[in-house]
């Protein structure tokens, strides 16, 4: 099911921290990428449906410079065709000795409207596309080309990236903190409830730098809590 236009604005609007409490209330725990970083750590939060790429290690008599030639290749190919509005994420097992893509590519994917890149290996040309206005996400910058290390094989099957599960259509989030795969399924639940989270916790935020202990505020076991945070809600329209 295509994501919500409502949905991807809640997902904007909280963070991959509350994603993860929620996700785990609901028995999910390894949901997020694992050691994958912004290039720009400013940039707006990134949301969009998955599109996969998957390398396997590199055969060298198959994986020759020439295979770049091919309009077919598969990484040439997964650039042309990942869907506007979707997050564009590469399996290159978990392996930075050889980039996944660079800036001509990235480059490329910004102006057909992609939401973001993500990959748990890294990127050559990581200044460019740090400068670039699309969500950027790997491990570490990699000068090397990908054919050295990688060999692209599938175009948006099932992938693993830094250890994360992700199937193609699962829902993508990036803030400053990292990567966050939402079972496509839940996505919905999942949104509304991080929006009441942090409802709450900008509540409690508050409430902190006013003085008050969070014993007993978070969680608000005392019913005085739960009453302030009613009272909080109607004056802010939250």
């Amino acid at each position: 099911m295509p994501l919500k236009p409502a949905t991807r604005d809640k997902l904007k609007a909280v963070s991959t921290a509350t994603l993860c409490t929620a996700l785990y209330k609901r028995g999910f725990r390894n949901q997020m990428i694992q050691d994958v970083y912004p290039l720009d750590a400013g940039k707006p939060t990134m949301v969009g449906e998955a599109f996969t790429l998957r390398y396997i290690p590199a055969r060298e008599d198959l994986n020759p410079i020439t295979v770049f030639q091919d309009r077919g290749h598969p990484q040439r190919k997964a650039v042309e065709e990942c869907p506007a509005g979707c997050v564009f994420v590469i399996d290159s097992r978990k392996d930075a000795r050889a980039a996944s893509a660079g800036s001509i590519l990235v480059t490329r994917l910004m102006k057909r409207g992609i939401a973001g890149i993500v990959t748990d290996g890294g990127f050559r040309d990581a200044a460019e596309i740090a400068k670039l206005a699309i969500p950027s996400f790997h491990h570490r910058p990699s000068a090397p080309t990908n054919l050295t290390i990688h060999q692209a094989l599938d175009i948006n099957v099932p992938i693993g990236c830094g250890d994360a599960p992700v199937w193609p259509g699962d829902i993508i989030v990036g803030d400053s903190d990292g990567v966050v795969v939402i079972p496509a399924a839940i996505a919905d639940e999942v949104a509304d409830e991080a929006v009441e989270m942090t409802a709450f916790e900008d509540f409690v935020t508050e409430k902190v730098q006013e003085g008050r202990s969070i014993l007993g505020l978070y969680p608000p076991t005392e019913e005085k809590s739960k009453a302030d945070f009613a009272a909080w809600r109607k004056a802010k329209g939250r």
